[in-house]
């Protein structure tokens, strides 16, 4: 059965940092497109980071452009994502999702071309 789980979520204060994991089963990630998007309450959800894990291409939305890093783990079949200075705005449940591999490079935000998702890990950052 193809899984993935979402972990690391929490509560912080602005300025402070969650490392978030995504821990795929079933499956390998190497030939898929990971994705984290995020969804805050009354909002739809956003694409935040992406990597495509057979050529690295990595992208990230805006508002977290220099403050958030993906990441991979081969060996462990997971992808993180780091957040660092975090802010009030950031907060939401966040998701991973895998896509199944096109020709494309990189990678992209477009929800409906993901296959697999996980159940999600709330981030409230919060003074």
């Amino acid at each position: 059965q193809l899984q993935l789980v979402e972990s690391g979520g929490g509560l912080v204060q602005p300025g402070e940092s969650l490392r978030l994991s995504c821990a795929a089963s079933g499956f390998t990630l190497d030939y898929y497109v990971v994705g984290w998007f995020r969804q805050a309450p009354g909002k739809e959800r956003e694409g935040v980071s992406c990597i495509n894990l057979v050529d690295g291409i990595t992208d990230y939305a805006g508002s977290v452009k220099g403050r958030f890093t993906i990441s991979r783990d081969n060996r462990e079949n997971m992808v993180y994502l780091q957040m660092n200075n975090l802010k009030p705005e950031d907060t939401g449940v966040y998701y991973c999702a895998a896509q199944d591999l096109t020709l494309a490079p990189g990678c992209d935000f477009i929800i409906h071309e993901y296959d697999y998702w996980g159940q999600g890990t709330q981030a409230t950052v919060s003074s």
